[in-house]
């Protein structure tokens, strides 16, 4: 986790946990903040194993680092290897923001649910109520499923995975913020009417991203129709694209469609404020995001 050599090392430091991480806009948002306020504090991507990422959460402990971000595919199992839980956290099983506290304990935090629900604000009036359908079963997911229990009120909301028993894990660990018994699981091949009945759909796997940007969750686009909310959390399309595949399937047939840079923002200002108490600088991040390729 060092510098170039002949290079100052920061005061302080922020990492990133994921694999992959190469395609991840994160360090340009957090290092153009610490620029913009004059900090002297870096942010560093990380490609962590699994089988190494308790170590990389141990390592946090040390002298000048600030916390973690943590990503595919280490949201659930980060939950684990901290010390504490935010309530959010606690619920959703999942952990995207890890903070190191003044007294060196590791506090997990899920801003997932704040970066998911910021985008989707001016929308809810028309979801309230109705179904809704989630691509994945992953952590990203169970943000989005606690998100929407939690604001929406949907009649049904339908978790689409490609394990059955992962989507049953995570409807078992919502249980107690599912007071009406709304979620269900169901795989991909069996999903084709959820799809179409549900008011909202949502992307919460990583299929779509760069650089297997071609690809779709769900390339049946005729199943999408006027009067949906289609919204994919992948920021990172294929090069050149600036939606996914997803989007300009759903666009095509009338949906509303939402990309996932807003939400990686959003999640990651409530992230900044956790490590510094400031709020970032939004003018500066999104001019540093225009210029980045």
């Amino acid at each position: 986790m060092g510098t170039r050599e002949g290079a100052k090392e920061p005061s302080h430091v922020a990492f990133l946990f994921g694999d992959p991480v190469a395609h991840s806009l994160s360090p340009a948002i957090h290092n153009a903040a610490f620029s913009a306020l004059g900090m002297d504090a870096a942010y560093r991507a990380m490609k962590i194993s699994p089988d190494d990422l308790s170590e990389a959460v141990s390592s946090l402990r040390s002298e000048g680092v600030l916390g973690a971000s943590v990503t595919i595919p280490h949201k659930e199992a980060a939950a684990a290897l901290v010390d504490d839980l935010t309530l959010h956290a606690k619920a959703i099983g999942a952990v995207n923001t890890i903070v190191v506290r003044e007294d060196g304990r590791l506090l997990g935090d899920n801003t997932d649910v704040a970066g998911f629900l910021t985008p989707l604000d001016s929308h809810m009036e028309g979801l309230r109520g109705g179904s809704a359908v989630i691509f994945g079963a992953g952590g990203a997911a169970r943000a989005v499923c606690y998100a929407l229990l939690t604001t929406m009120g949907p009649s049904r909301l339908a978790i689409v995975g490609r394990r059955i028993e992962q989507a049953d894990q995570l409807i078992a660990d919502l249980a107690p913020v599912d007071g009406l018994g709304v979620l269900r699981s169901t795989l991909f091949h069996e999903a084709e009417r959820a799809v179409r009945n549900s008011r909202l759909i949502v992307n919460a796997t990583p299929v779509g991203m760069e650089p297997a940007g071609a690809a779709s969750p769900w390339p049946a686009s005729s199943d999408f129709h006027d009067g949906q909310v289609v919204y994919d959390l992948v920021y990172a399309p294929a090069r050149n694209d600036e939606q996914t595949r997803l989007l300009r399937d759903a666009a095509g047939q009338g949906a509303v469609t939402i990309g996932g840079m807003a939400m990686l923002i959003a999640q990651a200002a409530a992230s900044f404020k956790l490590w510094t108490g400031r709020e970032m600088p939004m003018d500066a991040v999104r001019k540093a995001l225009s210029t980045t390729s």
